[in-house]
């Protein structure tokens, strides 16, 4: 069963498979960093409150921000 959920909401340790890069102030930035439609995602670690998160992305990790994560659509599996 899949289901659609913002980058933003996965745990650590879960994977997903990018939908959609929503307008933001830095969703160019994103698609450059390899946040793309059909790319695969996982959810490295959070810090201890919780934002910014890591995220593996075509071999390498890179942390967001809450806020930024939640700009980009995932569907998990």
């Amino acid at each position: 069963m899949q289901s659609e959920k913002c980058l933003s909401d996965l745990r650590e340790g879960e994977r997903c498979i990018i939908t959609a890069v929503k307008p933001s102030k830095i969703s160019e930035r994103l698609k450059e960093l390899g946040f793309t439609a059909g790319t695969a995602v996982m959810c490295r670690c959070r810090s201890f409150a919780g934002d910014p998160a890591a995220y593996c992305v075509k071999g390498t990790v890179i942390a967001l921000r809450r806020e930024d994560a939640a700009a980009v659509s995932v569907t998990v599996s």
